[in-house]
């Protein structure tokens, strides 16, 4: 049985839509949502599937996702915002702003090691407790007494989560704000789009519940026997479930914990995880953004393009030049087969792991298939969300991107001055 798609696609974008049907082959349970903007303006907006399986609530055009580390983008965003401002600086000690974050000698670490991944804390060395996601003042004090893992600056590693944290607190010092609040005022306002960090408990009905696929199922399962049979401290796999806050996957029905020596501290039970209203409420910057496809696709425009009503674009070119500078290339800390991903100032820049519809393509993937991003070359602001989690050879999101560029390469020229509008848009 086919799934049926709603929305509309303007006239040329027909193999972008043909695409995003094809991602629901084979999943009958699965819920998704695509949107671009081309130049400020919408030429797909499409939504289908199921948004919770086990009540069969259909994926409707208001429907809201959890997009993972589609957040660190946006936080991301909000930094280079307030560096435009002049209130950051990315070449900054961390300590200029955040003074105890210089304990346990790293004095030396500056905002942007944070952003990219450089900071050496990509996993608490004590285990944060589920209860304690929502207890700021108490992570941000933990993480800044931990001494690194390696020199700060020195080497990267993804920091799945504790990232949003590290670049949150400083934004907390900068703008007196907490981070979800700078970034509705900075970011999702400015661009007139839903989106959130820490979710109003009015909106919690609109969620989609993540389900976790096989692919990503057999994924942890395998990380976990390679890290039983290494030996030693599995950092990696803490840095996902910060030492018992979160299942591997970051959703349930599957997943079991473990400390800093690697011991099960247990399963977690089905509705854990950022299916859990408590965590979706509360700020988790690193991964725990609510948006809907269409306001994400509408933020990353918003980043060179025109934004809302009387606002202009919210990063300038000098802005992007500078937050798009490539940080952090090549193999990890933690040794990882390739392609390996290249890092800005917190944003994910096109590389053989994530190709854009250009090489200036900027933005960040997230857990289980999302992907969100800018290509000011391409004019394009996109956004894939879909609440079916699949890890490996997940190329859902990627044929999407692919047929985007199909469309779109065949006429770029430059910066596209002879490009045409795209005319009209039909109801599918």
């Amino acid at each position: 049985m086919s799934v049926a798609v709603e929305g509309t696609v303007s006239a040329g974008f027909e193999p972008v839509a043909a695409a995003f049907r094809e991602a629901f082959d084979g999943e009958p349970d699965m819920g998704a949502a695509l949107a671009i903007v081309r130049r400020g303006r919408p030429v797909v907006d499409l939504w289908g599937g199921v948004a919770d399986a086990r009540t069969g609530r259909r994926w409707e055009r208001d429907t809201l996702s959890v997009i993972f580390s589609c957040s660190k983008g946006l936080m991301s965003i909000l930094a280079a915002r307030l560096v435009q401002a002049g209130k950051l600086d990315y070449d900054a000690l961390v300590t200029t702003y955040w003074p105890e974050f210089g304990e346990a000698g790293k004095g030396g670490t500056r905002v942007a090691d944070l952003l990219s991944h450089r900071a050496g804390l990509p996993a608490p060395r004590e285990p944060i407790p589920r209860g304690a996601l929502a207890d700021w003042d108490r992570i941000v004090a933990q993480l800044a007494r931990q001494e690194s893992l390696w020199p700060p600056g020195t080497a990267y590693a993804y920091h799945p989560i504790t990232h949003g944290w590290l670049i949150g607190e400083v934004v907390r010092r900068v703008t007196g704000l907490s981070a979800g609040e700078a970034f509705r005022r900075y970011v999702a306002e400015p661009a007139g789009a839903e989106c959130w960090i820490g979710l109003p408990p009015a909106h919690l009905p609109r969620v989609a519940r993540m389900a976790v696929g096989p692919s990503l199922v057999a994924l942890t399962a395998l990380q976990e026997a390679e890290a039983r049979a290494a030996g030693g401290t599995d950092w990696p796999g803490i840095a996902m479930t910060l030492g018992g806050a979160l299942p591997r996957e970051l959703v349930g029905p599957r997943g079991h914990a473990r400390d800093e020596v690697g011991s099960d501290v247990g399963a977690v039970a089905d509705g854990e995880g950022f299916n859990d209203p408590a965590v979706q409420v509360a700020e988790v910057p690193g991964a725990g953004g609510i948006a809907s496809a269409r306001a994400l696709a509408t933020i990353w425009s918003s980043t060179f393009s025109e934004a809302s009503a009387g606002h202009g674009p919210l990063l300038s070119e000098e802005t992007v030049r500078q937050a798009t500078a490539v940080r952090s290339e090549g193999e990890p800390f933690f040794p990882t087969p390739p392609p390996w991903p290249r890092w800005g100032a917190g944003f994910q820049l096109d590389s053989a792991a994530r190709r854009y519809v250009t090489p200036t393509g900027f933005g960040h993937d997230g857990a289980g298939g999302q992907v969100a991003f800018a290509d000011p070359a391409a004019g394009i602001g996109f956004a894939f969300l879909t609440n079916r989690m699949e890890a490996g050879d997940d190329r859902r999101a990627t044929r999407i991107v692919d047929a985007l560029r199909r469309i779109v390469t065949g006429t770029v020229v430059d910066t596209m001055p002879g490009i045409p509008h795209d005319e009209g848009a039909k109801s599918i």
